[in-house]
């Protein structure tokens, strides 16, 4: 059975056999897979065939930040295509241009210029290139614990298993510890002292390295999907010296953190830091159309203004794609998203998870801003050994597969990885909403209780 309009199947076995028969999965061993179909989403949540609700708690890949099907983002993108398909990125183009001014107007310090992508890893890609060539350097400093896409460069930066099926890769890339005071790599007591020696231990790399030989430093503002790593006081300002000090061009991904996800537009206002370069994408439109891009200080874009920048895409900006960008950024000044976001964190999602972790003993830390928070399970709080081990699948995967089920079977859809679930629902969720997935996600977490072996 198919639409009669377009042709699109309107059954969920067509499209799972469509699925299973012609479509490639990311990440995935393909014969072990099988997507649940998914016939509509609006707001908060989606349906599938059989007509059950979920309540994203995962915004899909963290990048739905202004929810499902929200009808300003619809009719822009609608009403825009019904004047302009797209055009090349050599031309001029409306919605490219305002979409590149409002950027800049959020952007902190003097980052002015957009180079505009289709998406996250592209985004990091070009930020490393620009970094390159700006300094005439070769080496990256690039996190453990941190995911900065799947396209060559961007994946060797990657600082987690993703990163092992494309090695040997891209020459250059060196990796450091960031901070993570809950499993701290500096035996660190307090979350001075691991900005402290966290910064050291950075400073010790380019000493070793050769700071003559080190064009930039890239870090997630705040890490992702590696664990919602809320950087301690003191670090990013402390970044931000270092690269001053050696003329190392910070880069700032805020893919994942940016656009409203911390209760900010970018991450790092929260510190009152500015990088050299940002690289974005998800939230600056949700999705609604593949749209990313760096965000250039002046100092860099002058590196480009007499010599040609070698890098580009054939759908850099494209036009449908920035109109619902600019649309997404009018949304959230007008309908206060980012106070929503804000509010989510300190009124209802934080306090909440304070009494989760009260309650469950397989709770060791939950960590977070705005929407976007990590519940770390383990099976020991006092050894603080994880619920499953790092990278774990088949047989030792379970017990965290089973509490994703609890999960599922409840209506929620939760977003894990390793040993954590995260709580990262649409920026535009309710609190009677975030409510519902935080009860749901206390009832799912007797399953993880039940695999603790701690006092």
């Amino acid at each position: 059975m198919t639409d009669d309009l377009n042709g699109i199947p309107t059954d969920a076995a067509r499209v799972r056999e469509l699925d299973r028969a012609h479509v490639f999965h990311s990440w995935s061993a393909q014969g072990l897979i099988d997507p649940l179909p998914i016939a509509s989403a609006a707001g908060s949540y989606f349906t599938d065939y059989d007509g059950k609700r979920y309540l994203d708690f995962s915004s899909q890949l963290v990048n739905a930040n202004i929810g499902y099907a929200h009808p300003r983002m619809v009719a822009a993108i609608q009403e825009y295509a019904a004047r302009f398909t797209t055009i090349s990125p050599a031309f001029a183009n409306d919605a490219r241009s305002e979409a590149a001014r409002l950027i800049t107007e959020l952007a902190p310090g003097d980052l002015n210029r957009v180079f505009f992508t289709n998406g996250g890893a592209e985004a990091t890609e070009n930020a490393m290139r620009m970094a390159r060539l700006h300094t005439g350097r070769h080496k990256v400093l690039a996190a453990y614990r941190s995911y900065h896409g799947a396209t060559a460069g961007a994946i060797a930066l990657t600082g987690d298993p993703r990163r092992w099926g494309s090695e040997p890769g891209l020459t250059g890339v060196v990796h450091y510890w960031g901070p993570y005071p809950y499993r701290s790599a500096f035996h660190s007591a307090t979350p001075e002292q691991e900005s402290e020696r966290a910064l050291q231990h950075l400073r010790d790399m380019i000493m070793v390295e050769g700071a003559q030989t080190i064009a930039a430093i890239i870090l997630e503002t705040v890490v992702g999907t590696n664990g919602v790593l809320v950087p301690p006081e003191g670090y990013l300002a402390g970044v931000r010296a270092i690269c001053d000090e050696f003329g190392i061009v910070m880069i700032a991904d805020e893919v994942m953190a940016g656009f409203g996800r911390c209760g900010e537009w970018f991450a790092i206002d929260h510190w009152g830091v500015a990088p050299d370069l940002i690289a974005f994408a998800k939230g600056v439109n949700s999705g609604y159309v593949p749209l990313g891009g760096v965000i250039i200080s002046e100092r860099i874009a002058q590196t480009f203004d007499q010599h040609s920048y070698p890098g580009g895409l054939t759908y850099s900006g494209h036009p449908l794609a920035c109109a619902s960008a600019v649309a997404s950024i009018n949304i959230f000044k007008d309908e206060g998203i980012l106070e929503n976001a804000r509010s989510l964190g300190t009124d209802v999602i934080e306090p909440a998870l304070a009494k989760i972790a009260d309650k469950h003993p397989s709770v060791g830390e939950v960590r977070g801003l705005g929407v976007f928070w990590a519940v770390e399970l383990v099976r020991d709080r006092d050894t603080r050994e994880p619920l499953v081990p790092y990278n774990a699948a088949g047989a030792d995967a379970k017990p965290m597969n089973e509490f994703a089920a609890a999960c599922k079977e409840r209506g929620l859809w939760p977003f894990t990885h390793f040993n954590r679930t995260h709580v990262v629902p649409p920026c535009t969720t309710t609190p009677d909403e975030a409510s519902e997935g935080l009860a749901i996600l206390d009832e799912a977490l007797d399953v993880a209780d039940r695999y603790y072996t701690g006092r």
